[in-house]
């Protein structure tokens, strides 16, 4: 497979993970998520989940198992949001590796190709997402600013390289 189909998103939000509506996710015939957590969830500062996140992951949770899986190495951190949301994490998962998102699709007991991989990053969430089949949607940072200026000088820095390598990021019609 071509660097530039690895790197494709099978669909591009255009806003944050709050805007993935479960008429999305039933069109797209998804019953799982697995969701990254830093700038995908929450800003890679805060511990606490914000009242709106909490509020999408009970309503998506009427239509899709749920799965947090994080490159970030806290434990402590990663288990206090999955604790807060009431969904099951893995930390330190060395995405784009595939072996820790694997681990989390077959708790979810589905099909790899019924979960989604939702995260912000191109190289780590959309790639290992690619890499094991799984339907790769990404959403846009919870935040730019601050300390994560310099995330999104990376992020932008993946998004050339990838159109380079023939990805269309262009946002998805998903109405």
């Amino acid at each position: 497979m071509s660097w530039g189909k690895l790197l494709q998103p099978d669909l591009v939000l255009g806003d944050s993970v709050l805007s993935l509506t479960l008429e999305i996710i039933k069109k797209n015939q998804i019953q799982g998520l697995v969701l990254d957590v830093d700038e995908t969830l929450v800003s890679i500062r805060d511990s606490d989940t914000s009242p709106e996140l909490s509020l999408w992951v009970e309503e998506i949770k009427t239509v899709a198992s749920l799965w947090l899986v994080s490159n970030n190495l806290s434990q402590y951190r990663i288990g206090r949001i999955a604790e807060a949301l009431s969904i099951p994490y893995i930390a330190g998962a060395g995405k784009p590796s595939r072996r820790k998102l694997k681990k989390a699709v077959d708790a979810m007991n589905l099909p790899v190709e019924k979960v989604a991989m939702v995260g912000d990053r191109l190289f780590t969430d959309v790639l290992a997402g690619n890499r094991l089949g799984m339907f790769t949607i990404l959403v846009e940072p919870i935040s730019n600013n601050g300390l994560e200026f310099s995330n999104y000088k990376v992020r932008s820095f993946e998004v050339w390289v990838s159109q380079v390598l023939g990805a269309s990021l262009n946002m998805t019609n998903h109405s």
